[in-house]
């Protein structure tokens, strides 16, 4: 079977899975509803809630030296909150929060200074007229499960809205929600340096 690289950008309301095995719901949407390729599986998750960027292979080890904390590879995240953080909650965030047993890795998170251009989420988010929001830009080197919301969480800006730009270099420029496209050959290339990992053989 030949090597498959994928970005995709996954929208709201999608599960990071090719089936869903919960008989006691609804039909939900997932991966199968937008990739007909066989034997691609995604590196690493992201949440039904949340959107943007997916890499899809079917290189176990590729999936693996992107996915596994150890590597630290970094994942960054356009996070809306409600309130506006100060400083003291952004160091926090930037130092370490302390959730149930562990504490976070240092990562970098910055006030974005006005919204990104993201498409429209569907369903919209619940605004409320007398709370403001605000938008941050974290970068994580781990990703365990709903991290980032609950790191905001526990500084106080609970987070409404939560999409994935990128993954290492690679960015979700280009596509749109439900959107996927092979990786270039000079991306494949670089993705292969990143890891450390040798081509296959052809």
């Amino acid at each position: 079977m030949p090597a498959q690289y994928i970005l995709f950008y996954k929208p709201y309301d999608v599960l990071c899975q090719f089936t869903d095995n919960d008989p006691t719901t609804p039909r939900r949407k997932t991966l199968k509803d937008f990739i007909s390729i066989p034997g691609v599986y995604p590196v690493g998750r992201l949440d039904r809630d949340s959107e943007g960027l997916l890499l899809l292979t079917n290189q176990g080890k590729i999936q693996h030296r992107l996915s596994h904390r150890k590597f630290s590879h970094p994942r960054t995240y356009w996070v809306q909150v409600e309130h506006i953080p100060d400083e003291t909650a952004l160091n926090t965030l930037r130092f370490g929060v302390k959730i149930k047993d562990y504490q976070t890795r240092s990562a970098q998170v910055q006030l974005l200074p006005t919204e990104p251009a993201l498409p429209p989420r569907d369903p919209p988010i619940r605004f409320r007229k007398t709370v403001p929001t605000a938008w941050l830009e974290i970068t994580l080197t781990e990703g365990r499960n709903r991290q980032v919301r609950r790191m905001t969480a526990a500084v106080g800006f609970p987070t409404l809205r939560l999409v994935r730009v990128a993954i290492a270099d690679f960015r979700l420029d280009g596509l749109k929600p439900g959107q996927w496209r092979d990786l270039s050959s000079i991306e494949v290339q670089n993705l292969y340096q990143l890891t450390d990992v040798s081509p296959p053989k052809k």
